[in-house]
């Protein structure tokens, strides 16, 4: 946009038409002084020619001229220059003249014969100042409706482009909600191959996705590590598929019927999990957690024999549901073991968080005949195993306590 006020001033173009050319030079000598450029005519049909192919910027004409009235030349100057201030010069100013003049012309000032030469000057700076605000405020106005269109053409620009947006958002949406809805069924057909494989897994997936999905719900883990867990409590187990049926009914039983290398293969199902977690999720965080599930906060765990801050939080949080849901026990003996092993195998912080969500879901109800046959659906592990052991023989010391008191008592008597 051009800056009127910033466009070097010059001296103002004046158009007088006199039939008279003693008046005419009069006029054209006064102003010249005054250093205004003027254009002299005697004839209205040359002066109409004059503007025809240039401006002025102001306009001054005799009402009394043979060719038409002065009056009605400033209409017609009027028309080919709308800009243009003008002025009418006349001896006789009468009211219907004055009337015409402000209906028909829109003259800017009246000039009587004989003019004074400072009354003059004045009307005609007046006149040229008036062109200038006009004339700059025609390129304002001529400005604001360019930036006007270019405003709407943008407007509608951008609403379309909103709009466009709009529906890829909406696309994406649908997308990802697609996409979510697959994971997930993907996630469920997982559990399910472990509940057609072996139910025992399958039992224990959806009892670890319960809990993970409470432990997940805790500010002590962020988005990432919430999906880790999450995720990882569906495929931890998915390794086990590739252990013969056999060798997991020995390994509920007791791992002192398997073999070396028996044991080194289920020692090593985190890392087949791990990998064929990998074409459901292969987010390196998942697969991490799904590695380390098995580890110990002491560094005794599997596969890999990490310890502490070196097992990952959420595989930490995930060992703790692990060794809760294969423990084989009632709700309360299940707890008091993970209580007993916080600090060794499991992180404190975790068996915490643990125990906060603990009453949030329920574990099912196994019976103790149940537990301790090969072919029922117990959740055993080498866990489980230890447990049951452990728990088996604090029961007998209990038990066998008061005997000993009873025989010591008979014997003293």
């Amino acid at each position: 946009m051009t800056d009127p006020a910033a466009v070097p001033s010059q001296p103002s173009t004046i158009l007088i038409v006199d039939d008279e050319p003693v008046v005419l030079s009069a006029l054209q000598q006064t102003l010249e002084r005054e250093k205004f450029h003027v254009v002299a005519c005697t004839s209205p049909t040359k002066a109409l020619s004059i503007l025809a192919e240039r401006d002025f910027a102001v306009i001054i004409s005799d009402q009394k001229m043979p060719e038409m009235l002065g009056l009605d030349f400033l209409v017609e100057s009027r028309r080919l220059r709308p800009h243009a201030s003008r002025i009418l010069i006349t001896a006789v100013l009468s009211l219907p003249t004055i009337v015409d003049a402000i209906n028909k012309g829109e003259i800017f000032r009246f000039v009587a014969k004989p003019w004074l030469r400072e009354e003059l000057i004045a009307t005609v700076r007046n006149a040229v100042h008036r062109h200038e605000l006009v004339t700059h405020n025609a390129i304002l106005t001529a400005e604001t409706q360019r930036l006007n269109e270019q405003l709407k053409e943008a407007n509608a620009a951008l609403a379309a482009r909103v709009e466009d947006l709009e529906r890829q958002r909406k696309h994406l949406d649908e997308a990802n909600h697609q996409l979510a809805a697959n994971y997930e069924h993907s996630l469920e057909l997982c559990r399910r191959i472990l509940t057609t494989y072996d139910p025992i897994l399958g039992g224990q997936a959806k009892a670890l996705v319960e809990f993970a999905g409470h432990m997940a719900e805790s500010d002590l883990l962020d988005e990432t590590q919430k999906h880790a867990l999450r995720t990882a409590a569906w495929l931890c187990d998915l390794g086990l598929i590739g252990v013969p049926r056999e060798m997991l009914r020995a390994f509920r039983s007791g791992t002192d019927q398997l073999t070396e290398r028996e044991r080194a293969l289920l020692h090593n199902h985190p890392i087949y999990s791990q990998t064929l977690a990998s074409l459901v999720d292969d987010g390196s965080g998942v697969g991490e957690v799904i590695r380390a599930h098995h580890e110990r906060f002491d560094g005794k765990g599997f596969p890999d024999g990490l310890a502490g801050d070196g097992i990952p939080w959420p595989a930490r949080c995930l060992a703790v549901a692990v060794g809760f849901v294969e423990s084989g026990l009632s709700k309360p003996q299940a707890i008091d073991f993970i209580l007993s092993q916080s600090g060794t195998a499991y992180d404190p912080e975790a068996v915490r968080l643990f125990l906060k969500v603990t009453n949030l879901a329920q574990l099912p109800v196994r019976s103790a005949k149940s537990r301790c046959t090969n072919s029922s659906p117990a959740w055993c592990s080498p866990a489980a195993f230890t447990v049951r052991t452990a728990c088996s023989s604090s029961v007998k010391a209990r038990s066998s306590a008061p005997a000993r008191s009873r025989r010591s008592a008979a014997t003293i008597r």
